[in-house]
C-alpha cells in the first residue's frame, strides 16, 4: 500500500532521485562498446541473439517489412497515428529558429546561422511494452528541424521483427532507415558506425539502465538528448478532486516501471487516505499489476502538506519529470512552477494526454534535472554558428581597444593579429 506522510517525514530528496546505474551496468556497458567497436555488425548480431533470442539475417528494417506490418496494424490506430502526429507537428513548428542578420556600428555586420545537425539517431524503446508514441515525439521535432537523415534503432522480438506499431509510426513521422537492434550496443552502433548502420552526430530517446549508460560513456563523441532515469508523475490535487482520477493517473506512470515513481502531494488527509484506497481497488484490475503495485510500493508516495503553497514549494523542490496541478483556477498557480519537465493544468488534463495526443514533447526531463534541462525540442534537433562581418574602418577604429583588453589579459600575440594589419 502507498504510504501517506506529513510534509518533513520524508526528505525530498529521497522523492525522484537520480538514481545512478551500478557498477556492473557500467562495465557491461563498457565491455559491450568495445566489442562492437572491435567487431561491428557480427557482435550486433551476437548480442541481439544474446539478449533479444533473435537470430537475424539482416539488420536493417526492408521495405516489404515495412509493408507487412502496415497491413497489420488496425486501421483505426493508423488514423490515431496520424492524429497524433498531426498535433505533435503543429505544436513543435512553433518552435522553429531562424537565422538572423544585425546591423551593428558602420561597417559592422553580426549574425547567427542555423543549422540542422545532419545525422541523428533515435532509439525507440521495445521491451516490457512497445512505444510507437516516441517515434513520434522523437522524429518528428527532428524532421522539423531539417535533419536530413533520421537513423532509428529498435530491439526487435523474438521472431527478428520489430512491433509493427513501431514501424508504422517510423513511416508516419518520417524516419530515414530502421535497425532492428537495441540494449547498449546499439547506442555504440550509431555513436561509432558499423558496416551497416552509419554513424550519427546526435543520439535521442529514452531506454533502460543499459541504454542510459552507454549514452553516458559515448556522450562527447556524440551529442545526446539527456540521461534519463524512470518515470516519473507528481500530483498536486486539492480537497475537490476525485480520488479516482488521481489514483488512476499515479498508477497511469507506476505501471511503466518497476522503478517509476507516482507522487501525490495534497492539502486534504481525506484526499489523500480516499487516494490510498482507490490505488488499491484500482491496482486489482490493472494488466500490469505487479510491475504498478512494485513502483506504488517501493517509490510512491502521498504527502499532505500544509496548504496549496507548500504544495507547489514541494513540486518546485523536487523538479518532476511531470506535474499534474488538479486544482480549481490551475493558471492561477502557473506562475508559481519553476521547475517540471510538462505540465498538465486542470482536471481534464492527464498525463496521458501528452503522452500521445496533445502534441507537446514527452521526452523530458527526470531525477531533478527539470531544475536545468527541458523537453526534447526543435532546439535540440539544430546548432547554431555565430558570423562576424568587419569592413577595414570599422576594425581600424577599435583596433586599439582589442589590443589593450589582449594585454590585459597578457595575450600579447592577440594584441598584434588585430594591430598587424594597419601598421606601415
Amino acid at each position: 500500500m502507498i504510504r501517506i506522510c506529513r510534509t518533513g517525514e520524508v526528505p525530498n530528496t529521497e522523492l525522484f532521485a537520480r538514481r545512478e546505474a551500478p557498477a556492473q551496468v557500467a562495465g557491461t556497458v563498457r565491455d559491450i562498446i568495445a566489442e562492437v567497436l572491435r567487431r561491428g555488425d557480427a557482435a550486433l548480431y551476437d548480442y541481439t541473439a544474446r539478449f533479444d533470442g533473435a537470430r537475424l539475417s539482416s539488420l536493417e528494417v526492408t521495405e516489404e517489412e515495412f509493408e507487412e506490418a502496415l497491413a497489420s496494424v488496425d486501421p483505426a490506430f493508423l488514423d490515431v497515428l496520424r492524429e497524433a502526429a498531426e498535433n505533435i507537428r503543429a505544436y513543435h513548428s512553433c518552435q522553429k529558429r531562424e537565422s538572423f542578420l544585425m546591423q551593428g556600428k558602420a561597417g559592422v555586420l553580426l549574425g547567427q546561422k542555423i543549422t540542422p545537425i545532419e545525422k541523428v539517431g533515435l532509439y525507440v524503446p521495445n521491451g516490457t511494452a512497445p512505444y510507437p508514441s516516441t517515434v513520434l515525439m522523437d522524429a518528428i521535432p527532428a524532421k522539423i528541424a531539417g535533419c536530413a537523415e533520421l537513423i532509428m534503432v529498435s530491439p526487435p522480438c523474438a521472431d527478428g521483427k520489430l512491433n509493427p506499431g513501431i514501424l508504422a509510426a517510423a513511416r508516419v513521422a518520417g524516419v530515414d532507415r530502421v535497425f532492428k537492434v537495441g540494449g547498449a550496443q546499439a547506442v555504440a552502433a550509431l555513436a561509432f558506425g558499423t558496416e551497416s548502420i552509419p554513424a550519427v552526430y546526435k543520439i535521442v530517446g529514452p531506454g533502460n539502465a543499459y541504454v542510459a549508460e552507454a549514452k553516458r560513456q559515448v556522450f562527447g563523441r556524440v551529442a545526446i538528448d539527456v540521461v534519463a532515469g524512470p518515470s516519473e508523475i507528481l500530483v498536486v490535487a486539492d480537497a475537490n478532486s476525485d480520488p479516482r482520477v488521481v489514483a488512476a493517473d499515479m498508477l497511469a506512470q507506476a505501471e511503466h516501471d518497476v522503478l517509476a515513481t507516482a507522487v501525490l502531494v495534497t492539502d486534504s488527509m481525506d484526499l489523500a487516505q480516499l487516494v490510498q484506497a482507490e490505488i488499491e481497488a484500482q491496482l486489482q484490475t490493472l494488466p500490469r499489476r505487479e510491475i504498478a503495485r512494485a513502483s506504488i510500493e517501493n517509490n510512491g508516495r502521498i504527502i499532505v502538506a500544509e496548504d496549496l503553497n507548500a504544495a507547489v514549494d514541494i513540486a518546485n523542490e523536487i523538479a518532476p519529470e511531470h506535474l499534474e496541478l488538479c486544482v480549481d483556477e490551475p493558471f492561477s498557480w502557473l506562475d508559481r512552477v519553476k521547475n517540471a519537465g510538462s505540465i498538465f493544468l486542470g482536471r481534464y488534463a492527464p498525463e496521458a494526454l501528452g503522452d500521445y495526443m496533445a502534441g507537446p514533447n514527452h521526452t523530458l526531463p527526470t531525477g531533478g534535472i527539470a531544475k536545468f534541462a527541458s523537453p526534447l525540442s526543435v532546439d535540440d534537433f539544430v546548432k547554431k554558428s555565430q558570423f562576424t562581418y568587419y569592413t577595414k574602418d570599422a576594425l581600424e577604429a577599435i583596433s586599439g581597444k582589442i589590443a589593450l583588453f589582449a594585454r590585459e589579459e597578457e595575450l600579447e600575440g592577440h594584441a598584434r593579429s588585430a594591430l598587424v594589419r594597419f601598421e606601415a
